[in-house]
């Protein structure tokens, strides 16, 4: 039923370059990606997501690049790692899913194989993408071709938890394909497999892996609300609760990035199709929607009290990434910071050596200062945790504010008595 695997990925972002590498090791691979740019810059051994060295792009011999949809149509596996975003309404975006699955329609032939990795709604891969691919290639599905779901477990910016040494979720169409897929990640996962018994379990145990880690930050970033009002620190109070042993381990903050403030809405999508609207995950995602405008009143409150006019005020953001040592600036959170602060005429200037300015400029529309002056600011928020900005140290840091000046530490990155302001 399953030819020899020759494995083409869809999509060469922070999920798929790295899941190309790995079979490039061991398979004939090919990384497709519409991004002419992206596919040169990969080509001449470069990664800007710093997610794969360049000897690691050496050591995968089996894997080339293309951006022409021409040049996978003789590969018999492809794996879909394209991105699924949400619109302004916070509804589930499928366009890049639907791209993908229409390409992919008019290269899949009898006998191939279709496995997504993107994050999706339980039901989605089948009810969605699989009727495209039938509906462009003429085939039928599970008669012609087969489908696979894997959701993608990557952690951008980590480098000890890595794709091979992450447990890999895996499911097929059928009993033969499911049992194909989890032998195919078996090749290249050092930590193991969970076959799933269906797709649609494996895309639900996907979704709600980043809907738990979002409501655990939402009810610390709720304690941390609570506690600044009755003047208590709330890394002091975590650092206590944590002595238990069955307490998580969470800290408030901005919940940005393409994963866990997007994946709750694809589930609360789902939910309300079907008769059910979710509470629980719903005020999780608007406790931590609203932290950037948290934090810019805090600040804003605490340079009224230090007698600083807001009209003039000027106000130095440190870090733009949705985390620390990532240059990913996908839904970062920290854009809300600024906005909100610009609606009180705050002049704010960001810094972020991490991030990439042209990609800052054209997804955000916001310059992005390269040197940090001395003695300019009202006040400065240390918006994500950079190993540069710990190594500066917040003796240095505050010489980057005036003489009165207010120094808001949103990440922990100092201790409890060197800034003015903590989350």
């Amino acid at each position: 039923m399953f030819k020899q695997s020759r494995i083409a990925v869809i999509g060469l972002g922070y999920v798929g370059l790295p899941l190309a590498v790995e079979f490039g090791k061991h398979y004939p691979t090919i990384g497709f990606d519409i991004n002419e740019i992206r596919v040169a810059e990969l080509k001449s051994g470069m990664d800007n997501t710093l997610e794969v060295e360049k000897e690691e792009l050496l050591e995968a011999k089996l894997l080339t690049f293309t951006c022409e949809l021409k040049d996978i149509a003789n590969y018999n596996i492809y794996i879909v790692t394209v991105p699924t975003p949400i619109d302004d309404n916070n509804a589930p975006d499928l366009t890049p899913l639907v791209k993908a699955s229409e390409a992919l329609g008019k290269v899949i032939t009898k006998g191939d194989t279709v496995i997504y990795e993107s994050t999706v709604y339980p039901g989605a891969t089948e009810e969605v993408c699989i009727p495209i691919i039938e509906q462009i290639s003429g085939l039928k599905f599970n008669v012609d071709f087969y489908a696979g779901y894997s959701p993608e477990r990557i952690n951008p910016g980590d480098k000890v938890n890595r794709l091979t040494t992450i447990m890999k979720i895996t499911s097929g169409s059928t009993p033969e394909t499911a049992d194909f897929v989890d032998n195919l990640y078996s090749s290249i996962i050092t930590a193991g497999t969970h076959k799933a018994s269906s797709i649609k379990v494996a895309e639900a145990a996907k979704v709600i892996e980043n809907t738990q880690r979002d409501l655990n930050i939402a009810i610390i970033n709720e304690f941390a609300k609570i506690f600044n009002r009755l003047d208590i620190d709330t890394e002091e109070v975590l650092k206590a609760a944590g002595t238990k042993w069955n307490f998580l381990h969470f800290k408030p903050g901005l919940v940005g990035g393409h994963c866990i403030s997007v994946d709750p809405y694809y589930l609360t999508h789902k939910a309300k199709e079907v008769g059910y609207t979710p509470e629980v995950i719903l005020a999780g995602r608007r406790i931590n929607d609203g932290m950037g405008a948290y934090v810019s009143t805090q600040m804003v409150k605490k340079l009224a009290s230090k007698k600083i006019h807001i009209d003039e005020a000027k106000v130095l953001v440190l870090g733009f990434t949705f985390k620390g040592d990532c240059p990913d600036v996908r839904n970062t959170k920290v854009i809300d910071v600024i906005n909100e602060l610009k609606s009180f005429n705050i002049s704010v200037d960001v810094y972020d050596a991490w991030a990439n300015p042209a990609e800052v400029k054209h997804e955000y529309d916001l310059d992005l200062i390269s040197e940090l002056k001395l003695n300019e600011y009202d006040g400065i928020i240390i918006a994500v945790d950079h190993s540069e900005f710990k190594a500066m140290g917040i003796e240095k840091v505050r010489q980057l504010g005036k003489e009165n000046h207010v120094v808001y530490d949103v990440k922990y990155v100092f201790g409890i008595n060197d800034s003015d302001l903590r989350l």
